[in-house]
């Protein structure tokens, strides 16, 4: 009976992780706006406490520090413009992402190296990949031409958008009880 015992408790974990909920993924594809060269991958999962981990995969980018933000609506044309502000669903100010009062869409900067390649993960509470008031499905990421300031209202002066993508759900998500490694 001791044996099963162990046996069960063993197996039950294993049998949780198997039935639950696939976590919820989404992601968009940058291009580079006129005249720029920065594209690329961002993939976001959600995990199970809540937290959003972001993949960022650039190629093409200048090197250097470049603001990089969830914008307000779901549209790269007229060069990224059409995309309007960051985006801010509880009317938060501008501020770095480590910040408790900020915009959802406020991730700060990235850098690329010399090679032009930008390859990063950080996590967020400020969006959701889930439907909700805080979703960052169906909005664009722009990559932007300078560093973001993190201060200057309501932008942080980061200059031309140099890259642009609409963040699309994924179905399914993933089934994994943890994937917060890659």
């Amino acid at each position: 009976m001791k044996k099963l015992l162990i046996a069960l408790a063993a197996i039950l974990p294993l049998a949780a992780c198997s039935s639950s909920k696939p976590m919820p993924m989404a992601m968009a594809m940058l291009v580079p706006t006129a005249n720029q060269t920065a594209k690329g991958m961002i993939h976001f999962m959600e995990n199970r406490d809540g937290s959003v981990e972001v993949q960022v995969d650039l190629t093409g980018v200048p090197a250097g520090v470049h603001g990089f933000h969830a914008h307000d609506k779901g549209d790269c044309s007229d060069n990224g413009m059409a995309s309007g502000g960051h985006y801010n669903p509880l009317n938060a100010p501008h501020a770095g992402p480590e910040a408790a009062s900020k915009h959802a869409g406020d991730f700060g900067n990235v850098t690329a190296n010399e090679n032009g390649i930008v390859n990063t993960t950080f996590t967020t509470r400020s969006i959701t990949v889930s439907p909700g008031p805080i979703s960052v499905a169906g909005h664009a990421i722009i990559l932007h031409a300078n560093a973001d300031d993190l201060t200057t209202q309501p932008s942080g002066n980061a200059g031309a958008r140099i890259a642009c993508g609409i963040v699309q759900s994924m179905e399914g998500g993933m089934d994994h009880m943890d994937h917060t490694s890659h």
